[in-house]
């Protein structure tokens, strides 16, 4: 298990109003492709607050469920219960190998060398851009598979998507919603909605892992800046809600994806100075 790693010591520590902007402008980017912005969050929390891997992740994971229980409500408007219940199904078979995959992912991240978890957090970074570019271009089609082989595909993208989460402190609907599509062919903005159903259960087993290690304390350690990067956070999502489509896709979405990359980059050459 990793020790307490040191607290965020480097430039900008106690700013808070850098913290309210910073968390909104990750938010206004999520927002604006529909997603809570946690893949642009966890590089900022690294480089510019100075989190360690293992902080910057825990510290991640507690702003997206924020986001994400924020989000729920206006969702569920959009998209009524009503609407989601006939596809319970997709919801339970996805969640038999996410809950799992997060409790796995969430203890890999524990046990990891700080040097392997920054490493391993810069490829996830480029392995979300990749998403995100395949998520915008061209459009996804169901596969038609037999029962079986969906059910069994489901838990293991499940169990993947669970570790990924985990070990980013994301909510993985950047995953999650293209997994539903190709493999349960409901619409786009129906997934949009079942992915926050399997994310609320797989981001409280991740979360409820972490809280046994003692990295875990920065939450408390931090709690005002933490506190001001929420209020950010959610202001920033829901501007970027209603400014959803106002940047072209065909510009947005590659210049957002080639900061992931830059993000990477610099995610990874922080393991070279630990």
């Amino acid at each position: 298990m990793n020790a307490p790693q040191s607290t965020p010591a480097r430039r900008l520590r106690g700013s808070l109003p850098l913290a309210f902007t910073g968390g909104a402008a990750v938010g206004i980017l999520g927002g604006m492709i529909g997603l809570g912005g946690a893949e642009f969050r966890l590089p900022l929390l690294i480089m510019l607050f100075g989190f360690a891997a293992l902080q910057a992740v825990i510290v991640n994971k507690a702003l997206s469920l924020i986001v994400v229980l924020t989000a729920l409500p206006a969702r569920l408007v959009a998209v009524p219960v009503s609407a989601l219940t006939p596809h319970w199904d997709v919801v339970v078979n996805l969640l038999a190998g996410s809950l799992v995959g997060a409790w796995a992912g969430a203890t890999w991240a524990t046990r990891m060398r700080s040097v392997t978890l920054y490493r391993v957090l810069a490829v996830m970074l480029v392995l979300i851009a990749a998403a995100l570019i395949a998520n915008h271009v061209g459009t996804l089609h169901h596969v038609a598979l037999a029962p079986a082989t969906v059910i069994v595909s489901g838990v293991v993208a499940g169990f993947f998507i669970g570790v990924v989460a985990a070990i980013m402190g994301v909510a993985g609907g950047e995953l999650l919603i293209p997994t539903i599509v190709l493999l349960f062919g409901t619409d786009i903005k129906t997934a949009g909605s079942l992915s926050l159903a399997v994310s609320l259960p797989t981001m409280l087993v991740a979360f409820a892992r972490y809280s046994r290690d003692g990295s875990f304390t920065v939450l408390r350690r931090h709690a005002r800046l933490v506190t001001v990067l929420a209020l950010g956070s959610v202001t920033g999502t829901i501007a970027g809600g209603m400014l959803l489509g106002v940047v072209p896709e065909a510009i947005l979405v590659p210049g957002l994806a080639a900061l992931l990359l830059l993000s990477s980059i610099k995610v990874w050459k922080h393991s070279t100075t630990e």
